[in-house]
C-alpha cells in the first residue's frame, strides 16, 4: 500500500478531527481550524499548517500539526516551530517517519522542537537530529495540588479505566465542579492585578518593549499576538492574565487557562506563560502566589506548569522545591538551526510549545448543566 504526505488544506478539517477522535485527543471546530491557519507567524513564513498522510485511495492515515511562532532576538527577528498532534492510524504504521521529514526538512527556522512529547514518541526525535533539551530540565514538570479529594478522584477513575475500561467507555464527563465559570472576584496578593489592556500603546505593550531590550531569544509575547491568542473561538474559559506591577510599570506577568486532559480526569489550571524582567525577583514568586491561591476557587485540582527552563526553576525558589515533579520522560526536544542565535539565551515556557493551541477546554455547559 502506498502512503503519501502533502500539506493540509481548509478542506481537511473533518478528516483531522477523525484521527483526533481515534485517539482521544481534542479537535477543533471550523472556526478554530481557520483561527489557527490564519496564525500570523505562519502567514509571515509561508509555512504550511500540517500535513497529512494519505492511502492511495485517499484516506487520510495521519496529521501532523506544524505552529510556527515568531521570535525576538534584540532587533533580530527569527521563526521557530513546532509539531503537534502527530497521529498515525494502525493502518499507516511506520509511515511516521514522513510526517516527521516534512517537519523537519522547514527551511529558515532557528529551531525546530517539541515541548510535548509523549513517553511514547520521545525516543523518534533522536533519528531527526532533535537533542533532549534544557539538558537540566527537558523532563520536568512541576504541579501542586489544590484539591486533594478531586486529585484522589482522578486516579481512581484511572485505575477504573485501566482496569475494566468498559466501565468508563462511554466517556462520561467526571469531576466537574461548580467552581468552573469566569471568576467575579479574585484574592489577589499586594502588587498583582488582572492583566485586562493588551493595546498596542498599553503598560504591557512597555513591558514587552523593555523584555525584547533585555537581549534574550523570546517567543512574540505583543498585544496583538495575546489578542490573537485570545481570540481561539474554541475557548470555553477566557484564559487568566496576571501582571506584576511596581506602580504603573509591569516587571512580569502570568498566563493560565482551564483545562480537562480527557472525560475522567479533573480539572487544571495550567500555567502558559510566566515571565519577567531580569531586575525584578519578586515578580514570579508573587505571580505564582497569586495563582496558587486562586486555583481552587477557579475549580481546579492542580496548578501545572508543563515546560520548565533552568532560569525559572532558579526563579520560583522554593516553590519549585514544593512541586511535584510530574513527567520523567524526555518531553523536550530541540534541532537548532544553522544560524540559531544560540540555547543559552532562550528559556522557554509553555507559551512557547503547543500547549496553549493543544489543551483540551474544560467542557464547561456541562459543568452548567450538573450544577443546575
Amino acid at each position: 500500500m502506498t502512503i503519501s504526505v502533502r500539506p493540509v488544506d481548509a478542506g481537511d478539517t473533518g478528516a483531522i478531527n477523525a484521527l483526533h477522535r481515534s485517539v482521544g485527543w481534542p479537535g477543533r471546530s471550523e472556526a478554530g481550524w481557520r483561527w489557527l491557519a490564519d496564525n500570523p507567524a505562519r502567514l509571515e513564513t509561508g509555512a504550511p499548517a500540517g500535513w497529512l498522510l494519505e492511502t492511495e485511495d485517499g484516506e487520510a492515515c495521519g496529521f501532523t500539526g506544524n505552529f510556527v511562532q515568531r521570535f525576538h532576538h534584540g532587533d533580530q527577528i527569527v521563526h521557530g516551530v513546532t509539531g503537534f498532534s502527530i497521529i498515525v492510524t494502525d493502518r499507516a504504521r511506520g509511515s511516521s517517519r514522513k510526517l516527521l521529514t516534512a517537519f523537519h526538512s522547514q527551511p529558515d527556522m532557528f529551531a525546530l522542537y517539541t515541548f510535548n512529547a509523549n513517553p511514547v514518541s520521545a525516543p523518534l526525535y533522536k533519528r531527526y537530529g532533535m537533542v533532549a533539551w534544557p539538558p537540566e530540565t527537558h523532563d520536568v514538570k512541576l504541579s501542586w495540588r489544590v484539591d486533594t479529594l478531586a486529585c484522589a478522584g482522578g486516579r481512581l477513575w484511572r485505575e477504573i479505566d485501566r482496569r475494566a475500561p468498559r466501565l468508563t467507555e462511554a466517556r462520561a464527563e467526571r469531576l466537574l465542579n461548580p467552581r468552573l465559570h469566569e471568576p467575579d472576584t479574585l484574592n489577589l496578593p499586594a502588587g498583582v492585578s488582572v492583566l485586562t489592556d493588551l493595546g498596542d500603546q498599553s503598560r504591557f505593550a512597555n513591558f514587552w518593549d523593555a523584555l525584547k531590550r533585555e537581549g534574550r531569544v523570546i517567543a512574540d509575547r505583543s498585544p496583538a499576538m495575546l489578542r490573537w491568542r485570545l481570540a481561539d473561538p474554541d475557548l470555553t474559559l477566557r484564559p487568566l492574565l496576571l501582571a506584576f506591577h511596581r506602580g504603573e510599570t509591569i516587571g512580569g506577568y502570568a498566563m493560565a487557562m482551564m483545562s480537562k486532559g480527557n472525560p475522567i480526569e479533573p480539572p487544571m489550571l495550567e500555567i502558559i506563560d510566566l515571565v519577567a524582567l531580569e531586575g525584578e525577583a519578586d515578580a514570579i514568586p508573587t505571580l505564582m502566589q497569586a495563582l496558587l491561591g486562586n486555583a481552587h476557587g477557579l475549580g481546579a485540582a492542580k496548578l501545572r506548569i508543563q515546560t520548565v527552563s533552568p532560569d525559572l526553576l532558579r526563579r520560583l525558589g522554593p516553590l519549585a522545591a514544593s512541586a511535584r515533579r510530574e513527567g520523567g520522560w524526555g518531553h523536550c526536544h530541540v534541532k537548532f538551526g544553522p544560524r540559531s542565535p544560540g540555547a543559552a539565551i532562550w528559556s522557554p515556557t509553555p507559551f512557547d510549545g503547543d500547549y496553549g493551541i493543544c489543551l483540551r477546554p474544560v467542557p464547561v455547559a456541562m459543568a452548567a448543566r450538573r450544577v443546575a
